[in-house]
């Protein structure tokens, strides 16, 4: 697969992200003025049918981000978030949501209690009933420490404090990153009592929802995916399903305007057509011009440098710090507890913005590459491939 470069100006401190290549490897930095740049959080797949997380850092020269004990003044806080997203006000109701990652991380709550202390969140531990980590089969016994994937983990947890402090999460931590073992793990999930939504924020290359379909089909629960950080380049699985709400990104920025914020496309979210599923019914008028699968269907914040995130997050087994994430890793988790915050996720979920455009914020400029049909990597009014409808506006369209 060719490599594929993408570079995003990423405002304050001339950041940017350094060149990914489509399979997820992070390729030789380029130098920037301020000396910031991205790197991928996971390594790329190893074996077919095998996903990589989404989620991406903003490292130094050196390509470290190095320890602190305060977060990044440069990362998206959940006043922030809420306040752009406008979900001041919202409750979860004590509706659930589930993170499917793979691999264990032995300090989650820890850190998730450090994130939310922080911010002034209430404490969501496994002793007041708000946070579970389970295996893929439900069970306590714990896979082993992956520092990549649980980063990936500590950025959705945050992601979902963030945006839903109310909501309760359940982690379901695949024994690894294969399809099956994911696939797997989200079943678990759509099984625990509770669950409204479930965020996976990894994807592999395209496939076929005949052979993965049954692991992401559950109505009744919003099931999000992220669409992935190389641009343009066509599906990528679980996104692609057509049993999911793919979730594209976007750069965020406060702005003197009456939202107090402005976003464009993210040039390294995922977009494109799968070349197996079906398209969406919900999205047949909106001229996405994929004759099967069109990803995305909403967005949410996701460059590292403009809207990343503030996080907590382990570098070790028994060390954690703060840094400054991204990625459709990001939006995921953030679109997953904003539908924890609608209520309403009867049904397939992936449909419900179809029916509520007006209650997105349209992300109208920016692109994430070069491709045959203008809309799949152009943002326009209406849907586009890198932002898909837009990001919430509230809760009123999911």
């Amino acid at each position: 697969m060719r490599q594929r470069i993408l570079v995003s100006a990423l405002g304050a401190g001339a950041l940017a992200v350094a060149g990914l290549t489509a399979q997820g490897a992070i390729a030789a930095p380029t130098p920037y003025t301020a000396g910031k740049h991205a790197a991928k959080v996971c390594s790329a797949p190893k074996a077919a049918h095998t996903a990589a997380c989404n989620a991406i850092k903003l490292v130094n020269d050196k390509g470290v981000a190095p320890a602190s004990t305060t977060p990044p003044s440069t990362g998206l806080t959940p006043a922030g978030l809420r306040d752009a997203y406008k979900l001041n006000g919202l409750s979860a109701g004590g509706r659930t949501v589930a993170i499917v990652d793979a691999y264990g991380y032995p300090n989650l709550e820890r850190d998730l209690g450090v994130y939310r202390s922080q911010f002034g969140l209430s404490a969501c531990t496994t002793a007041n009933g708000c946070l579970r980590v389970i295996n893929q089969t439900g069970g306590t016994s714990l896979p082993r420490f992956n520092a990549g994937w649980a980063g990936e983990q500590a950025l959705d947890v945050d992601a979902v404090s963030a945006a839903a402090p109310d909501a309760k999460i359940v982690v379901v931590q695949a024994n690894s990153a294969s399809f099956a073992d994911l696939g797997t793990a989200v079943v678990t999930a759509s099984k625990q009592a509770g669950v409204v939504a479930i965020s996976n924020s990894y994807g592999g290359g395209d496939a076929s929802d005949a052979t993965y379909g049954t692991y992401y089909n559950h109505p009744g629960i919003a099931v999000t995916a992220s669409t992935g950080d190389n641009g343009y380049q066509g599906g990528s699985y679980p996104a692609s399903s057509s049993y999911t709400t793919a979730v594209g990104g976007t750069s965020l920025v406060a702005a003197s305007n009456s939202r107090g914020w402005s976003e464009t496309v993210w040039s390294g979210a995922g977009s494109g057509c799968s070349t197996y599923n079906t398209a969406l019914s919900a999205a047949s008028s909106f001229n996405t011009g994929c004759s099967k699968r069109a990803m995305a269907d909403v967005s949410a914040a996701a460059d590292p440098g403009k809207g990343g995130m503030a996080i907590y997050y382990p570098t070790s087994k028994t060390a954690s710090t703060w840094a400054q994430f991204g990625g459709t890793s990001e939006a995921a988790p953030i679109i997953a507890a904003v539908y924890a915050l609608s209520g309403n996720t009867s049904g397939y979920a992936n449909a419900l913005p179809y029916a509520h455009p007006g209650s997105l914020f349209d992300v109208t400029s920016g692109s994430n590459g070069s491709c045959p049909t203008t809309q799949w990597c152009n943002a326009r009014t209406g849907w586009d491939g890198p932002t898909g409808l837009g990001t919430p506006n509230g809760a009123g369209a999911f």
